[in-house]
């Protein structure tokens, strides 16, 4: 039994280190509003969060994390780069015996496809920002591909804040025609920093957005290096609120391991208008049995699902139609322009959903106990550790008070990500004073 539990959770761990093949891909659950209501936490199970699940799937990475750095110089090795690094930031393990072969293979990226460049630069943001930058000064000018370009610039930036002045002139010069690229426009926008004032968050949080559908707002703090902390609107335009009038909140991570900005991929999760279309189960071992709620970005969705109507001449999505779902008082504000600026990057499948990764390796982060994965909005679980039987899942929670607060079987709404300024995890003191002034 022991035996078949162990080849269970390998196949796990190797799936949680390669994209499932479309012939491999099971089908997902999908569920309605009424049996997404009708779920328990002890419904579902994960072996690998048991005590002697999570034990070896953890050494099953550990070791192919070893096996990769031990790998010798040549074409294996490189293949073997991109997911070494992933694991590393993952486990947050063997970061000091990895370190040699990225600043090895960091001169050499001028003459890799832009995919390696991309996982590289990555691994050089997420883990060796400081050793990495004298590194990546040389090579930028030879970086021909925007995203390649832009998180070298960004873990410049991470490095020394100095860079910004340089950045800004080349930008321009090595990509005369920046303006048109999502990626290099958000690098701009964080270049040249607005001085404006934002507009009242009241104003977001009480706008209709689409009249009839609810809305989860999620806020974070700038940065996402603290816990963020969501709310649902119901349909009927009234935040959630229990039987003693307490505002319904509940603590959610919006930061990517990689720490990049959200029109990268695998960045943080962009700032925002989302659509949401419905809840399923994950194929994904890391985000695990409970259902998430399927949330899409411009250009992902057409403008069709956006609106979550048939429409008999469907427009092309343009940043007029992404401003006409938001206030007046915000369609200029550059921040929430960067879920529209991510869609048209290309970025998809950031969902709203649960974990299961160990909080342990995340211990003395400002975020623990979150998970960060790659982009999700994810909230915490837990689970027994003798069974792994789940106890008790904020996703869970979430899910079912924005059913309950839909008057739709098919669970369409939208969800808004949006940062507040501060310090420390976002409270459910600023929450309600948001709110209420909202209200107002």
């Amino acid at each position: 039994m022991k035996h078949r539990l162990l080849l269970s959770l390998m196949t796990l761990a190797l799936a949680a280190c390669a994209p499932l093949q479309p012939q491999q891909k099971p089908a997902e659950k999908r569920y309605s509003a009424a049996e997404l209501l009708a779920l328990k936490p002890a419904d579902f199970a994960w072996p690998g969060m048991s005590t002697d699940g999570e034990r070896a799937l953890r050494e099953a990475a550990l070791a192919d994390i070893r096996a990769r750095i031990a790998l010798p110089p040549g074409p294996e090795r490189d293949v073997a780069l991109p997911q070494l690094f992933d694991l590393v930031a993952q486990y947050n393990a063997e970061i000091p015996a990895a370190r040699p072969l990225l600043l090895e293979a960091l001169p050499t990226l001028a003459q890799r496809d832009p995919e390696f460049q991309r996982a590289l630069l990555t691994a050089a943001h997420t883990l060796y920002s400081g050793e990495a930058a004298p590194l990546i000064w040389p090579l930028l000018p030879q970086l021909t591909a925007s995203k390649p370009f832009a998180i070298a610039a960004y873990t410049l930036l991470l490095a020394d804040g100095a860079a910004a002045d340089t950045l800004r002139t080349l930008v321009p010069r090595q990509f005369p025609a920046w303006a048109d690229d999502p990626r290099l426009t958000a690098l701009m926008r964080r270049l040249n920093p607005s001085a404006a004032v934002p507009p009242p968050l009241a104003d977001l949080l009480a706008a209709p957005l689409r009249a009839g559908f609810p809305v989860i707002v999620s806020l974070q703090r700038p940065g996402r290096q603290q816990m963020g902390l969501t709310l649902v609107r119901g349909a009927d335009g009234r935040f959630v609120r229990d039987a003693a009038g307490q505002l319904f909140t509940s603590p959610q991570l919006a930061l990517s391991r990689s720490g990049l900005p959200g029109t990268i991929t695998n960045g943080n999760t962009p700032q925002g208008l989302f659509t949401l279309v419905g809840a399923g189960t994950a194929t994904n071992p890391n985000i695990g049995p409970t259902p998430y709620l399927h949330s899409k970005l411009p250009v992902e969705a057409s403008v069709a699902e956006f609106e979550h109507v048939a429409i008999a001449d469907t427009p092309d999505w343009s940043e007029a139609v992404y401003d006409s779902f938001l206030p007046e008082s915000w369609r200029g504000v550059s921040p929430l322009k960067e879920a529209w600026l991510a869609g048209r990057a290309g970025r998809d499948e950031l969902l709203v959903h649960g974990t299961t990764i160990n909080p342990a390796y995340y211990v003395g982060t400002p975020y623990f106990p979150g998970t960060p994965q790659q982009g999700c909005m994810i909230s915490a679980e837990s689970w027994d550790p003798a069974t792994g039987r789940l106890l008790a899942s904020g996703q869970l929670a979430l899910a079912q008070i924005y059913a309950a607060a839909s008057t739709r079987a098919d669970l369409a709404g939208y969800l808004i990500v949006v940062e507040l300024p501060g310090e420390g995890p976002v409270t459910p003191a600023e929450a309600l004073a948001l709110v209420n002034a909202a209200g107002r």
